[in-house]
């Protein structure tokens, strides 16, 4: 290899930031360089292991170079600028890991006296400490991406999938449809475009409006603004996937016109609260509004995502999940002492033992979870903690649906019977879920042998009310009509139709009509006399 002043003219030696940002491709478009460009084969290695590991960076620094090349040769400029590959290692150079290809070309750079390209700042200035000659080229962020031209003030959710035509989710939780919103199918490269956009934003935008927030083998989740994109590529996806969800609704707690019995009870009282529905409910809306309510109120308040995608005030610090461990967040929390933690999309066993051991060291703890009921979203802790801590760690239990509070549960634990059970020596802890604002039970919970039940109260109440109306009606009855004459057929849990033979129907409804109607109206269930 010539040094730069033994041919004359200047080597330029790219990192990876030039190419993966752009740099390079910027500086020959706008003819600032000219001499020889020498791509180290290290490089290529090392866009070609993030891209076999399904990382956007491999593909972007290999789709970069590639269109350098196209550029140099479309536009002729090969006299002026001259790409090379190189495989040379400064001497006394010690073995390195790939991720340290920069370190590597700044070295090379020192010994050839060649002039580095980088789009990073940091590296720019450890090139200037290091006494080597430099180019930095620093991006323009844009104000705007390109997807965002697909949303309008109706749009839940764009969904870009290669193969086929764009489609955009609008309306709100509960009531939405589909719609088409591009002609021609997408391809590949429509989509690799727009996440290397994206991913670039990411990278040189300083405003920290933008996070990458997970970045596995084949799927990546950023959080850019308000937008939550979630983009997944081959082979875990069958074909190049985007998905952009951006919340339309910001509510605040009195939006929901809650009961003020709830209202006490979230400002005063409720310490444990899981908010629970199925996926678009509203769950995180009004996770939100309630981070909101409490802030107001002049308490404490942080919040643990993954992605951080609740819009909040500045007052409200937001951690993610994704660049912590349990272990690390449940340090932070404790030492820093909030009186209320918001824990948005709880998923798997450590998620649920730290909400349980936050809120055992007294924090306030609010749990998003989904759930297809609420009685569900209890469940979610048994047998991960012990029933009889369960009511200890949620106090209540707020179901969403439609993007409104449809149903509350309060918890307590008794020492009793179980419903449908007889025997005194039965007697059990009895975890009671009860409805808040009626506070009728609707659930038992306890274990019986080694298995947990779920038991629906109100259920078993209603077939026991049914079972001493038909008892008492064929009581009744059976003074004008043998007993196995009279037949029972229940309609619902508010219904029967008792069946007599055709001759006794008249005297049955002339002299039990009066004893029947009080049973009726004792127990809430209409009574039918039908001539068979």
């Amino acid at each position: 290899m010539s040094t730069a002043r033994e041919v004359g003219m200047d080597v330029y030696l790219p990192d990876s930031t030039a190419l993966v940002r752009g740099g390079l491709k910027e500086l020959v478009l706008r003819g600032e360089i000219r001499g020889r460009v020498i791509i180290h084969t290290k490089l290529l290695d090392y866009f070609e292991k993030l891209a076999h590991e399904g990382k956007s960076l491999g593909y972007i620094g290999i789709t970069e170079l590639r269109e350098v090349l196209d550029l140099i040769s479309k536009f002729g400029l090969s006299d002026e600028v001259a790409i090379e590959f190189t495989r040379e290692v400064p001497s006394g150079y010690r073995v390195f890991s790939l991720e340290d290809v920069d370190s590597l070309i700044r070295e090379l750079a020192r010994d050839w006296d060649a002039v580095v390209i980088t789009c990073d700042e940091v590296k720019k200035q450890v090139c200037e400490a290091s006494g080597i000659r430099c180019i930095y080229v620093e991006r323009r962020v844009k104000e705007k991406l390109s997807f965002e031209d697909l949303f309008d003030s109706e749009t839940m959710s764009i969904h870009l999938k290669e193969g086929v035509p764009p489609t955009a989710k609008k309306g709100r939780p509960g009531m939405w449809y589909l719609v088409q919103v591009g002609e021609k199918p997408l391809t590949r490269n429509d989509i690799e475009n727009i996440v290397r956009e994206i991913l670039e934003y990411c990278r040189e935008s300083k405003r920290g409006d933008a996070f990458i927030e997970v970045e596995r083998p084949n799927t990546t989740i950023v959080q850019y603004r308000n937008y939550r994109i979630i983009i997944v590529k081959p082979p875990t996806a069958d074909g190049y996937e985007v998905t952009i969800v951006r919340p339309i609704i910001k509510k605040r707690l009195e939006d929901y016109n809650l009961p003020e019995k709830l209202i006490r009870r979230l400002e005063k009282q409720a310490e444990g609260i899981l908010i629970a529905g199925p996926p678009g409910a509203g769950k995180t809306t009004f996770a939100q509004a309630l981070a909101e309510f409490y802030l107001r109120k002049g308490r404490i308040v942080k919040t643990i995502e993954a992605p951080r995608d609740m819009i909040l005030p500045p007052e409200i610090t937001q951690y993610s999940k994704a660049f912590a461990t349990s272990e690390e967040l449940h340090d932070v929390l404790l030492l820093s002492r909030p009186d209320y933690t918001i824990f948005d999309e709880m998923r798997d066993t450590k998620d649920f033992e730290l909400f349980k051991d936050l809120r055992l060291a007294g924090v306030g703890m609010v749990g998003v979870v989904h759930a297809t009921s609420p009685i569900d979203a209890i469940q979610r802790f048994i047998g991960r903690v012990e029933l009889g801590m369960i009511p200890s760690i949620i106090d209540t239990v707020i179901f969403m649906k439609n993007g409104e509070v449809t149903k509350v549960y309060s918890l307590e634990l008794v020492v009793k019977i179980p419903t449908g059970l007889r025997e005194e020596d039965l007697a059990r802890p009895v975890v009671v879920v009860k409805d808040f604002l009626t506070e009728e039970p609707e659930y038992e919970i306890y274990v019986f042998g080694e298995q947990t039940f779920v038991v629906p109260v109100r259920r078993l109440q209603i077939e026991r009310g049914l079972r001493k109306v038909i008892s008492r009606a064929k009581k009744i009855i059976s003074k004008y009509v043998a007993p196995e004459n009279i037949d029972i057929e229940v309609i619902d849990e508010s219904t029967i139709n008792i069946y007599v033979p055709d001759r006794h129907y008249d005297i049955v409804n002339a002299r039990c009509r009066k004893k029947l109607e009080a049973l009726s109206s004792k127990y809430g269930v209409r009574i039918r006399v039908v001539p068979r």
